[in-house]
């Protein structure tokens, strides 16, 4: 069974656009046409325009693209920012990348941050633009994206599991944030688990998971991948790359 994957995308439409470029190029050598394409999340932040990002994405979907999209944590931070204020303030730090995901829609954010020297009246001038320039569709459809999937013997998500809790009983907060707990972990999770959240070089065969996040958002390259069974392959102009696994499956 053959599903195809793209790491975290944050806000750069160009490399998403050549992903899907690739992914096609591999689809007409195979004949394949059917299978899915998941994208492991962080749609929005960091990147330049994580607005038509999210366009491009609903508009693929309604014209019948096989594309699966999967919630990231900084997806789920940009729609929890309409919450409330400490909720957008943790998503408009310059850490997360926020900033320019409001910029993005044409939200001023920058200039009304400098205006008012840091002080909490420019969360809720950004918050006050943002709610007439975000498309309502936007936030919808970022709150619906589910939090896995499951097709042969991949488990797909965004940020990884708790190891040893069945998909079922993981918790949001993991899905969407773990870290070490998961990637120092070489015990068997069942299925072979696609991620991204966690930058690395380059994409890792570990053998029970498989990292994807090769840093877009940092500057680096967007990774379009290819699972058949527990194999991978990497995407290039070229062809297929195999990823070779560096830790035999327990």
């Amino acid at each position: 069974m053959r599903t195809y994957a793209i790491g975290d995308i944050h806000g750069h439409l160009d490399k998403l656009k050549e992903a899907h470029r690739l992914i096609e190029a591999d689809r007409e050598a195979t004949g394949d046409h059917a299978s899915p394409v998941v994208h492991l999340g962080d749609l929005v932040d960091r990147g330049p325009n994580s607005a038509g990002v999210i366009d491009h994405l609903i508009d693929g979907i309604s014209q019948g693209e096989k594309w699966v999209v999967l919630m990231g944590n900084h997806d789920h931070s940009f729609t929890e920012s309409f919450r409330d204020e400490e909720s957008a303030e943790f998503a408009l730090s310059f850490g997360m990348g926020g900033m320019e995901t409001m910029e993005s829609y044409g939200v001023p954010a920058t200039a009304l941050w400098w205006k008012e020297r840091r002080g909490r009246n420019w969360i809720r001038d950004v918050l006050r633009e943002a709610k007439k320039k975000v498309p309502p569709e936007h936030l919808a459809f970022l709150e619906a994206l589910p939090l896995t999937f499951e097709r042969g013997e991949c488990l797909f998500v965004h940020a990884g599991i708790l190891p040893g809790v069945p998909v079922r009983k993981q918790k949001k907060e993991d899905l969407l944030w773990i870290r070490d707990e998961f990637l120092d972990s070489t015990e068997d999770h069942g299925p072979l688990v696609v991620h991204g959240h966690t930058i690395v070089d380059r994409p890792m065969h570990y053998g029970n998971r498989l990292a994807l996040d090769t840093g877009a958002g940092a500057g680096s390259v967007l990774t379009a991948a290819v699972i058949e069974g527990r194999d991978a392959w990497v995407l290039e102009k070229g062809g297929r790359r195999e990823m070779r696994r560096l830790i035999t499956r327990p």
